[in-house]
């Protein structure tokens, strides 16, 4: 078990991927930090609408109430957040697909004298057609937050 796990991402449209890294993260930490993007960061490299950042951080709320451990939401305005930065911090999720993030996170702690984060990496949890469940494929009306196909209208 980990002091204290982090884990960072957007969380628009909460679905079955998120809930899979949220739930390792509390699974392994004694607490768990989550970075949550500002709606400025969002902005910037998402495609489309993003829920606003209350709405998204309500939606994470509302999830991980069912979790019986400490926990604290932070808005994040970089890729990094308090994980950079955060000496308490001996654990990050990723997954694969932000692998590389968690990799630069050590790579500075490093440089800054702090201990590196045991990496724990959560698999890309797929739709029913084989490919990446994300939110802009749910904010297409390709899949719902589970992952099942929607049929074209």
């Amino acid at each position: 078990m980990f002091r204290k796990v982090v884990i960072g991402g957007t969380y628009d449209m909460l679905h079955k991927g998120h809930k899979k890294l949220l739930e390792t993260g509390f699974l392994i930490g004694k607490s768990v930090v989550i970075g949550l993007t500002s709606d400025e960061f969002a902005g910037r490299f998402r495609v489309g609408e993003v829920l606003s950042y209350e709405k998204r951080k309500a939606n994470l709320e509302g999830y991980i109430k069912q979790y019986d451990k400490p926990y604290k939401i932070i808005k994040i305005d970089d890729s990094y957040g308090i994980a950079t930065i955060d000496a308490d911090i001996d654990c990050i999720v990723a997954s694969e697909e932000t692998l590389l993030r968690a990799s630069e996170i050590n790579a500075i702690r490093f440089k800054k004298g702090l201990d590196k984060l045991v990496i724990v990496v959560v698999p890309i949890v797929v739709a029913d057609d084989g490919k990446p469940l994300s939110s802009d494929r749910i904010n297409r009306g390709e899949i719902n937050s589970e992952g099942r196909i929607l049929k074209k209208r």
